[in-house]
């Protein structure tokens, strides 16, 4: 029997705020597979997350098929746009939301890791994080700041974990992140720059899976996941509708689940997909290879 077995291998998974999103699915079923887990959540969520966790109100999610409850060998804040202490403004290192936690940035998180658990402990990372601050907006009436912010929290803080995380990863290690199709496709109301940042995220994905493969011998490659309800994605406004969209017009009609991004991302960090890199992997039900919608209302 062929097995996804990461036994022995140390991941994390940055952006995990609840239990609702992608990114705790990929967290768990790296745990199923046999992975040590460590997470790293945005600090104005981090006090809500651990809250949940201690007063178990998510022991039902964090359940596995063991029945063991899934725990995380560290929780690390982590603000992705921030690459050193010294690109944070005053008014967020004075804001009580911050203040307390240390050296919160991408370097901060790496050099953590890295006394946390010695130089080249690292198998697999997973980016799981996006943010733009005006995705409501279409892209014409997006500002240059909402623009540049959506590619900085959602594409060029890939690359800056790469650097900063790829010296820590052994051999054969696997970093990997979520895009969408809007990054190729029009998908109204998903505005603000956002589909810029992972037409970014995908090209980079290419061009770092070159770099980092000679570099380190790692892989890169990205996800692009269907449209999921999570507290996150409410942010878009439409989520709804993209959701219903989706399972009316995808080859298969039953609606994408966190589990199946999940299972995807386990396999693409495993072994078994030691020749994949470099690559966009669809997960949204064969939605992107459909052309045409399936109900074109009579319409010839």
């Amino acid at each position: 029997m062929l097995n996804i077995d990461l036994s022995g291998r140390r991941a994390l998974v940055a952006g995990v705020a609840d239990d609702q999103g992608f990114g705790f699915a990929i967290a768990k079923s790296l745990a199923e597979a046999g992975a040590s887990v460590s997470v790293a959540t945005w600090p104005p969520a981090l006090n809500i997350f651990m809250n949940l966790m201690e007063r178990g109100k998510m022991d039902e999610s964090r359940r596995l098929s063991t029945g063991e409850l899934l725990t995380f060998e560290r929780i690390y804040p982590l603000d992705a746009v921030f690459d050193s202490m010294d690109d944070v403004p005053d008014e967020i290192r004075d804001n009580k939301r911050y203040r307390d936690l240390g050296d919160y940035s991408i370097g901060g998180m790496a050099a953590r890791m890295e006394q946390d658990f010695g130089a080249s402990a690292l198998d697999i990372v997973v980016h799981s994080l996006a943010n733009g601050p005006e995705v409501k907006k279409p892209l014409l009436e997006t500002s240059r700041n909402g623009y540049l912010a959506a590619v900085s929290a959602s594409a060029y803080s890939m690359v800056s974990m790469v650097q900063r995380l790829g010296p820590q990863m052994r051999h054969g290690g696997s970093f990997l992140s979520l895009t969408y199709m809007a990054s190729e496709r029009v998908i109204p109301g998903y505005g603000g720059g956002m589909s810029s940042a992972k037409a970014a995220l995908e090209s980079d994905t290419r061009t770092i899976a070159f770099e980092a493969g000679r570099k380190w011998g790692v892989r890169v490659n990205t996800i692009s996941a269907g449209p999921w309800a999570s507290r996150a994605a409410s942010a878009i406004g439409i989520i709804g509708k993209m959701v219903s969209y989706v399972a009316e017009n995808a080859p298969l009609t039953d609606h994408l689940t966190p589990v199946d991004v999940g299972s995807t991302a386990a396999f693409l960090s495993s072994p078994l997909a030691a020749g994949i890199t470099g690559t966009t992997v669809y997960v949204d039900k064969g939605y992107h290879a459909m052309g045409m919608a399936v109900d074109v209302g009579g319409r010839e």
